[in-house]
This record gives C-alpha cells, sequence and structure tokens, in this order.
C-alpha cells in the first residue's frame, strides 16, 4: 500500500504505513495482542522495536522466537509471515533507570521511532513499593525523556487503568489531582532501601487500595506534564479480559486477577469468594482494548501537535447498557462450565458470595483450609505431592487483593470512546471496530471458558466426553455427600428433640 496515494486521515492501514513503532510490555497479554493485529492488519507498518530482556535462560531472540509461536500468532504466521520481520528486540527493562537501554540503542530508538506505546507495567498488586514506582512510574518518565529526542515523534499513547482515580464513583475521561509528587516518590524509591519504604507504605498509600494504582496514579501525572510538549494521550483500559473474536475468540494467556479466581472456581476450589453480589463488572475484550490504542495513535498522528493543548485521555470500558451483576456473570459461567467443564474438578462450581471479612475468613477456613488439608492428606497417603493447601492460599491471598474491587463499583464517562467510534473510516470499520453495543454476554463468557481450557490450562477438547463424565461423577457424589449430612443433622436434631 502506497502511503502517497491513500490519505492516512481515510485509512487507518495508510496512517501506519512507513511508521515505525517503539513498544515496551511486549511480552505482556496487552503487547502480544498488539503486535499481531498491528502486523496483520497495518501491513506496511516499517519496523516494531519492543523492549525486552533476557529470561529463564532465553536470550532476546530466543524469548521473542517462542513468544511468536504461540496460538495468538498462527493467522499471521498463515497471512503475512514475512512481516515477523519487522519485529526488533531491543534489550532493556522498565525496572531499570533509562530504562535500561545502551547508547546505541538509544540512539536508533531516537532517529528512526515515530510512535511510542508505553503498555510495560508490573500488574502485581502485591509489589512492594519500591518495585511499583521504579517499573510504573520512573519507566514512564524515561519514556518521555526519551520521547523527547525523537524529531520525527508523531504520538506517544501511555495505557493506564480505568481504576487510576478510585476516590470518583463516576470517572471521567480527563486528568484528575495526583495523589503525590511523583518526582518526590521517585527520589523517594530510588533512596531508601525495600525495609524502610515498606514502613512507609500504609502511609503513602492513604486511601489507595495497592502499590499498583497508587504507581499508576502518579504514572499519569507524569504524562500530564511532558503532554505539554509531547504529542501524548492517555488509554485507560478496565478488566482486560479474553478476545472478542479477534485474530480468534477467547485468547487468553495469563491467570492475572479475575482469570485465576475464575479457574479456581471452575475446578470446584473457590466456594467463597469476598464479594458483592451487585456490582456490575467491567471486563473488557483484549481486542477491543487494543483496537482503541491503534485508533487514539491514529487520531493523536493525524492531529497537529500544539504546545500546552489539552491531553487526550479515553476511557476504554463497558458500555453502561452491557453490564451485568458480577452475581449474574458467576451464574452465566456456572452454568456454561457444566456443557464445557474443566478437567478433573474437584468439587461441584457453586461460588457463594459475603462482603464480610470476617465472613469470609470464617468460611475460608471451613470450605477451604480444612477440605485441603484433607485432600492433601489423602493425595500424600496414596504417595502424590500435596498441593491443594497451597492453591488456597494464593486463592485467599488473590481474593483479598481483588477484593476492593469485588465489593465496589465505578462508572464511567466514555464520550471520548464513542467519538472514536463516529472516526473510523467506513472501509476500516470491521478491522478496527470499538463497537461493543451488539455484544453477546453470554457468547463472550462461553469463549473465555473454552479459551481459560485450551490456552491456560493446555486441555484437549477433544476430552470434552470424559471431563463431563467427571462433572456427573463429583455431582453424585456431592448430592450424595450433602444428602448424607443433611439427613445425619435433621437425625441429631430428632434424638436431641426426643430426649
Amino acid at each position: 500500500m502506497d502511503k502517497n496515494t491513500i490519505d492516512p486521515a481515510k485509512s487507518i492501514p495508510a496512517f501506519y504505513a512507513g511508521q515505525s513503532i517503539f513498544l515496551t510490555g511486549a511480552t505482556g497479554f496487552l503487547g502480544k495482542v498488539y503486535i499481531e493485529k498491528i502486523l496483520r492488519s497495518c501491513p506496511d507498518v516499517r519496523e516494531i522495536f519492543i523492549l525486552m530482556r533476557p529470561k529463564k535462560g532465553l536470550n532476546l531472540n530466543e524469548r521473542l522466537e517462542k513468544m511468536l509461536n504461540l496460538p495468538l500468532f498462527d493467522k499471521l504466521r498463515e497471512e503475512r509471515p514475512s512481516n515477523f520481520k519487522k519485529l526488533i528486540p531491543v534489550l532493556g527493562d522498565t525496572s531499570q533507570e533509562n530504562l535500561g537501554l545502551s547508547a546505541v540503542d538509544r540512539q536508533m530508538l531516537t532517529e528512526k521511532v515515530t510512535i511510542i506505546i508505553h503498555s510495560g507495567a508490573s500488574v502485581k498488586f502485591n509489589d512492594s513499593l519500591k518495585y511499583a514506582i521504579l517499573t510504573n512510574t520512573r519507566s514512564t518518565r524515561d519514556i518521555c525523556i526519551l520521547a523527547e529526542s525523537m524529531k520525527n515523534l508523531v504520538a506517544l499513547v501511555y495505557v493506564g487503568t480505568a481504576y487510576t482515580h478510585l476516590d470518583n464513583p463516576f470517572i471521567e475521561e480527563k486528568m484528575y489531582s495526583p495523589v503525590a509528587d511523583w518526582r518526590k516518590m521517585i527520589k523517594v524509591a530510588e533512596l531508601l532501601d525495600e525495609h524502610i519504604l515498606s514502613i512507609f507504605t500504609a502511609k503513602c498509600l492513604n486511601n489507595i487500595p495497592n502499590t499498583y494504582i497508587f504507581s499508576k496514579n502518579l504514572a499519569e501525572s507524569v504524562i500530564q506534564e511532558y503532554s505539554l510538549s509531547l504529542p501524548c494521550a492517555i488509554v485507560r483500559p478496565s478488566i482486560v479480559m479474553c478476545s472478542l473474536k479477534d485474530p480468534f475468540p477467547g485468547w487468553i494467556d495469563n491467570f492475572n486477577g479475575p482469570m485465576g479466581l475464575s479457574i479456581a472456581a471452575g475446578k470446584g476450589l473457590l466456594q467463597v469468594l469476598c464479594a458483592s453480589n451487585y456490582i456490575s463488572q467491567n471486563n473488557m475484550p483484549v481486542d477491543t482494548v487494543i483496537n482503541t490504542i491503534i485508533l487514539v495513535t491514529w487520531k493523536l498522528g493525524l492531529t497537529s501537535f500544539t504546545p500546552g493543548s489539552t491531553l487526550f485521555v479515553v476511557n476504554c470500558t463497558l458500555p453502561d447498557e452491557k453490564s451485568i451483576s458480577f452475581r449474574e456473570c458467576c451464574n452465566i459461567a456456572f452454568k456454561c462450565g457444566k456443557e464445557i467443564p474443566i478437567e478433573g474438578i474437584l468439587w461441584i462450581p457453586n461460588t457463594l458470595f459475603t462482603e464480610s471479612l470476617i465472613m469470609h475468613y470464617v468460611l475460608s477456613i471451613l470450605w477451604h483450609i480444612l477440605p485441603a488439608i484433607l485432600i492433601d492428606l489423602l493425595l500424600k497417603l496414596l504417595g502424590h505431592r500435596p498441593m491443594v493447601l497451597g492453591l488456597q492460599r494464593k486463592i485467599y491471598v488473590a481474593n483479598r487483593a481483588l477484593q476492593h474491587f469485588t465489593c465496589n463499583e465505578w462508572k464511567f464517562d466514555d464520550t471520548n470512546n464513542r467519538d472514536l467510534m463516529s472516526l473510523i473510516p467506513s472501509s476500516d470499520r470491521e478491522m478496527f471496530s470499538i463497537d461493543l453495543s451488539d455484544l453477546d454476554i453470554k457468547q463472550f463468557i462461553r469463549n473465555g471458558i473454552i479459551g481459560g481450557k485450551k490456552y491456560l490450562l493446555h486441555e484437549d477438547m477433544n476430552r470434552l466426553s470424559a471431563a463431563k463424565a467427571h462433572f456427573k461423577r463429583v455431582e453424585l457424589f456431592v448430592t450424595t455427600f450433602k444428602a448424607i449430612i443433611g439427613i445425619s443433622i435433621l437425625w441429631m436434631m430428632y434424638k436431641w428433640m426426643c430426649s
């Protein structure tokens, strides 16, 4: 496609033709889907520089090769295999000062890059304050410093989170006052050691539930300050879940957040959850989030930058008319889970919600910990490795980490998001759609269950009959067990009344 003959304002692929992109977070969930989408739908992009570090004994090229062997890239491999050559790994690390870049690589990026997508972040809620600030906040500052040296930069898009400003029940597409001075917090994180900084964590966070939200809040204020001299935008996705349809329905590759709890519930391990029955969940398909990032970059790149202009912010969230309660979402999942059960379930999936921390703690001991001890003891006697108690510990920690989000609800302004939809050229509407007005929630949940089985648990769908048979056996056992317990209680009550 010739960029000179097609108006980039009327064609998104034409805009991306010849662009050189620098992507952080390339090995994360969002990063991988972004790479696949750009290389397949904007085939004339010049190159994508991806910030990577060696991991688990693999060098950059080996790690990249392993990543590209994922099923996610099968469609790209079939349609445009030569575009894989446009991926250029760059040695670096967002947790290191100046992104850990060498002088040679910095110079190369400065000369070539026209678009920066900063999606790299540690998404763990239990990171130390020091690590969260250095990885999520300082890296954003260093990205902006690098961007200032790029003469051909047309867009810097920062991927934040819709939950950055939780003290507002209605979150608008605008900037809010930062919770602290980002410069001072970076300096504190650099100077103080982990132990000393951990003592001040509670005071620093104040009412913010975790270090992730705190550090992402500071990062937004970094972008706001540098947006006075750079063409910047912020995309705030809510809870990112499996793909809706692109490159295929149900792609998921991590157990983060609600996905881990969903798998635990599907296995029958999660019988009680600290959550509200009534709040709505704001789960976004990952491909819709990626399309939003692509569109925001396109809009920003076509807009003449004026120093001091208003920072463009987009809440990438589910429309209110499509949101359903957390309880309803779980009920749909349990119904689908009976038709497409996870292999080797230990109990019938059925989760009780409670907002009481005390009740959650007591029921976790009765329904999670004590049965886990008994099962592990049985496994040990049979010569197997005990593991259920360890899983239950992780489930409890994960639930408590998410408790603020499963017991509270926020509404989001999506005016800019809707405006973006209206700007999509007619020829690109299907490829880059962010319209969720026709979203089938039940089908989305069903695809998520299948995706979890295939891509997280690596289960063969050809074994579905065996999984269903096991489900029925467990269902019979649980029904019999509950009947025995019920009859026993009634018998004891009868004996007590007759005595």
